[in-house]
């Protein structure tokens, strides 16, 4: 056992005392009861279980089935359940603009996969405030922010249709450059 302290979803967590080798998914299932992070390949290989970490740098993906939780001590992590907004007593008011597209594009079937899609297309979104990439340069953007994860159900299309039209109607995402 070791104490761990992080802040998820802008709050602060612990210090928790959990066991050393305990894999950050199952630090948010079993300690914090944030199970929108998926369980499901175990190996790294499907995304479904990817957080964000908030670094100096930016955001970045971070898988959680083979990360321990430990790596994250002193950290800040952004979990699906982080990215709605809500009000005082915690119901949600408004999805954020990642989660109204897919809905509005039904980017998902089963949605299994969806919290893995929605924290990398919000990584790529952010990047993008501070990067903005070339119009014609968009899709092959979105396809390598989305191509590590795997949909099961073939969901594909509707995911980068989704992102693609987020991309494109946001301004500052884009610059006309080629």
């Amino acid at each position: 056992m070791r104490s761990l302290s992080l802040t998820v979803n802008g709050r602060k967590v612990g210090p928790i005392d959990v066991p050393d080798g305990l894999m950050m998914i199952d630090f948010l299932h079993e300690y914090l009861g944030l199970t929108g992070s998926r369980l499901c390949c175990g190996l790294g290989l499907c995304h479904a279980c990817t957080l964000i970490l908030d670094t100096a740098e930016g955001s970045q993906e971070v898988r959680t089935c083979i990360t321990g939780a430990h790596f994250f001590d002193g950290k800040a992590v952004r979990t699906v359940e982080g990215h709605a907004q809500c009000n005082a007593k915690g119901d949600v008011t408004a999805p954020s603009l990642v989660q109204q597209a897919f809905l509005e594009h039904y980017s998902f079937q089963c949605g299994y996969c969806t919290p893995g899609f929605v924290n990398a297309a919000t990584v790529l979104v952010e990047r993008l405030k501070k990067q903005p990439v070339a119009k014609a340069k968009v899709e092959e953007t979105i396809s390598a922010a989305l191509e590590p994860h795997l949909c099961r159900c073939t969901g594909y299309v509707r995911y980068y249709e989704a992102v693609k039209a987020l991309v494109l109607s946001t301004p500052g995402l884009t610059s006309n450059d080629v």
